[in-house]
């Protein structure tokens, strides 16, 4: 997304690479027709006899692979697909590094977060801040993600479509309410299962649309080895960056450790995600979704570096008209993919298809993940005697009504000007202290609702001090008015992205500040949530007189004890710490179907912790865990 996307008019498509032939048109139709489909297809099979849980959480009984595709799709974003070449294109494959964030940015999900959510059976994610502090910190946390995503909507449409008008002369308008209105169909009555299965095929439809790219443009310019041989030539091959420095914008350690949190903010608590972990069929499915998460963003990676490259080798080959050296960077893919396909009917239908395809997957998880939380934790647990019915039916409005809502906002967003590289920013901005808020709970058992508060709080105000000045002082200094400059991904603009421009004198005092990397903003952000969290709490007392579920705690230091040799155990007299915890967990509350929480006296098993030992309050594996 680009501020010169917004902040200057469009420049006009010129006539040799804005044909769009027919069969282009077809294979654009053909993707929203088949997406419609699927959805009416989840939403006809057993109509009349759907639950909140079926439209909610697919019956919890999704397989492996098709939700691993759809957490893939849910952040792939046409953004990203625009976003990820032009940054190779112009700064080189510095970028690349950030596929090493991903390994410990899934894993670390896959083996502590997906377990603690899962065993609690909960719905929405935000339902654990009430199991571990009480009901006035879920209801911060919702109404925080809630802001989020609603700021956050409308762009991810509005900005891709207005790229692609300026480009192609693609109706601005007609792209963004049929986009709107088709995703806000089939994300109403199909509910998250025929949101996972049109993502699975939007993301079929993105690699294809990518590989054509690289397969003509390779060809066109002599072959991928000719393509590496340019770039070297010019310096766009980028060797390994180890300055430690976290105001330089993109280094090795920036990328690879930064971007840890980043991805934790998006794989670990986001509850886009976190709802697709809970819909599947057993935990290990879901931990092997995760894990199958990391080899597909490795080579939509890969994907996107290339058509950079290649990008770079053909405008080394065929120099770019003086319009096009003159469009927003975020225009660059679009006028390559023209320029190289124009004589290959149906191809940039492909790609169009491909591009829209990003928008789609990711405006139908927020649908979802948004009306999920409104109807769990703002309207079930405050009228807890909805009838099933009822209820359905207020999930399928819901989520229409973000869809219109998505729309409003998309028109927002063409009003906004300047303003909106801020709204982009505050999506990324709001990842890094719900991230530390999350990580509070389950890393210190002495944080109490208090300092959970206090500390999330504390943390919005840092990200939006850091981000908003970041903004006015990149402004003042009109360095790179375009900030695909800078955020080239969205995954890069989730996590907090305003992304200071390389200026020429280094600044000092709190211009320096403002010129901190912005893959360093999360773990800053969420770092700050977890620093004040822990004062205010010891300073309040910590959890005395308060009852702690253990289930939500993650035993960090037992965990690290294990570790060592049996014989360094017994000298520092580890012992098993279940002994110490009472074997009757149902005094803890649990999760009801209604959404409340129930009593800690009543013993009444939910219907879904008897059917899978895995939800069982009383698992011994679950209380050998919960040393801390």
């Amino acid at each position: 997304m680009s501020v010169g996307v917004t902040t200057s008019a469009p420049l006009p498509p010129t006539s040799d690479t804005s044909a769009f032939s027919l069969v282009d048109y077809v294979v654009f139709v053909l993707l929203l027709v088949l997406s419609l489909a699927i959805g009416l297809y989840h939403a006809c099979r057993g109509w009349g006899q759907h639950t909140t849980g079926q439209l909610l959480m697919a019956d919890r009984k999704m397989s492996c692979l098709p939700v691993a595709l759809s957490l893939l799709a849910t952040f792939q974003s046409a953004v990203a697909i625009l976003g990820v070449p032009s940054e190779i294109y112009r700064f080189g494959t510095q970028y690349w590094f950030l596929g090493c964030s991903y390994f410990l940015g899934l894993l670390i999900p896959a083996h502590i977060f997906i377990p603690i959510f899962y065993r609690l059976h909960l719905t929405s994610a935000y339902e654990y801040l009430e199991l571990r502090f009480n009901k006035t910190v879920r209801v911060c946390g919702t109404v925080t993600f809630i802001f989020q995503m609603v700021i956050y909507m409308g762009v991810v449409l509005y900005a891709p479509s207005l790229a692609l008008n300026a480009v192609t002369g693609f109706d601005l308008w007609l792209s963004v309410l049929t986009l709107g209105i088709v995703c806000a169909i089939y994300t109403a009555l199909g509910g998250l299962k025929a949101v996972i299965w049109t993502d699975v095929f939007q993301t079929l439809v993105m690699f294809l649309g990518q590989l054509a790219v690289i397969i003509v443009g390779s060809a066109k310019v002599g072959g991928l080895g000719h393509v590496w041989d340019l770039a070297s030539q010019h310096g766009r091959i980028s060797g390994i960056e180890l300055d430690p420095d976290p105001f330089v914008r993109h280094t090795f350690w920036t990328l690879a450790f930064g971007g840890v949190f980043m991805m934790l903010s998006l794989y670990g608590v986001n509850q886009a995600q976190v709802q697709r972990y809970l819909s599947s069929r057993t935990e290990k499915a879901a931990v092997l979704s995760c894990y199958a998460v990391f080899p597909c963003q490795q080579v939509v990676l890969c994907m996107g570096c290339l058509i950079g490259l290649v990008m770079f080798a053909y405008y080394q080959i065929h120099p770019m008209s003086i319009q096009q050296s003159q469009a927003a960077p975020d225009q660059f893919v679009l006028y390559f993919v023209m320029d190289l396909l124009k004589d290959l009917p149906g191809l940039p239908g492909l790609f169009v298809a491909c591009l829209f395809s990003g928008s789609l997957s990711t405006i139908s998880s927020a649908f979802n993940s948004l009306a999920t939380v409104t109807m769990e934790d703002l309207i079930r647990p405050w009228f807890p005697e909805f009838s099933e019915v009822r209820a359905t039916m207020l999930s399928r409005i819901l989520a229409f009504g973000y869809g219109l809502l998505c729309l409003g906002m998309a028109y927002i967003s063409s009003q906004m000007g300047p303003v909106l590289q801020a709204a982009i920013s505050i999506f990324g901005m709001v990842g890094g202290p719900l991230l530390g808020l999350f990580c509070l709970g389950m890393f210190f058992p002495c944080a109490n609702p208090p300092g959970a508060i206090v500390g999330l709080l504390a943390g919005l105000v840092m990200a939006f001090w850091i981000g908003i000045g970041s903004l006015v002082s990149s402004t003042r200094a009109s360095v790179a008015p375009a900030p695909w400059n800078e955020s080239s991904n969205l995954t890069t603009v989730t996590l907090t992205t305003l992304m200071p421009p390389a200026t020429l004198s280094r600044p000092a005092g709190l211009q320096r500040l403002y010129s901190l990397s912005y893959l360093w903003y999360s773990a800053h952000n969420s770092t700050t949530v977890i620093v004040v969290g822990l004062i205010v709490s010891l300073l309040t007392g910590g959890m005395r007189g308060r009852t702690l579920n253990p289930r939500t705690i993650y035993p960090v230091l037992p965990r690290l004890l294990a570790l060592l040799p049996v014989s360094c155990q017994k000298r520092l007299h580890c012992k098993s710490y279940s002994q110490d915890l009472p074997k009757d967990t149902v005094m803890f509350p649990e999760k009801m179907r209604n959404g409340i929480l129930k009593d800690s006296g009543d013993r009444e098993a939910t219907p879904e912790a008897e059917k899978d030992p895995a939800h069982n309050g009383s698992s011994p594996a679950i209380l050998q865990e919960t040393s801390l």
